[in-house]
């Protein structure tokens, strides 16, 4: 991110990290953490793909992937390291890129916490706080995370390609 997140960024990346945590925490607390719900929890994920409400597996992703496009060539633009090597390997500096993560993406993930939340209670007839999570995780942040460092090789070799008086856009 290029400038200062604004106030509402913050608290929608708040309320989008507490709504997570708290989702999972609840649906430990109330399903257990057991091989048997762990097993459920995998069977109810591998069969969302091929169910109703498939268009989220298309939406999220893709909306994950325009933030970590734009994150990405301003990433190239500073010179800093790939995004997810900075996180795996950063030292003191993982935090603070794992919340500009979490600021490009909190909206993304609240959509798909959502969207989960109504599909579960529409076609599952029941809700499971955790699955809701692991599924906005899954389609919002692990896709931005995997995406934003090659995006920013990209955006660094586009650059590097162009000079200042081949610039077509002036």
């Amino acid at each position: 991110m290029g400038e200062a997140p604004s106030k509402t960024e913050i608290l929608v990346a708040r309320a989008a990290v507490l709504l997570l945590v708290t989702f999972a925490v609840v649906d430990i607390l109330y399903y257990g953490l057991s091989t048997q719900e762990l097993d459920r929890l995998w069977r109810n994920i591998s069969a969302r793909p091929s169910g109703p409400m498939t268009f989220r597996f298309f939406l999220q992703p893709a909306m994950a992937i325009i933030a970590a496009a734009r994150d990405g060539a301003n990433d190239a633009r500073r010179g800093r390291r790939p995004y997810l090597a900075a996180i795996l390997f950063g030292g003191e500096k993982r935090g603070a890129r794992l919340w500009e993560g979490l600021l490009s993406t909190a909206r993304i993930l609240i959509l798909g916490v959502v969207m989960d939340v109504a599909y579960q209670l529409a076609f599952l007839d029941s809700f499971y706080p955790g699955e809701a999570a692991v599924i906005a995780i899954l389609l919002a942040f692990l896709p931005y995370a995997l995406l934003r460092g090659p995006a920013a090789r990209l955006a660094r070799r586009l650059m590097a390609g162009r000079s200042p008086s081949t610039n077509p856009f002036r």
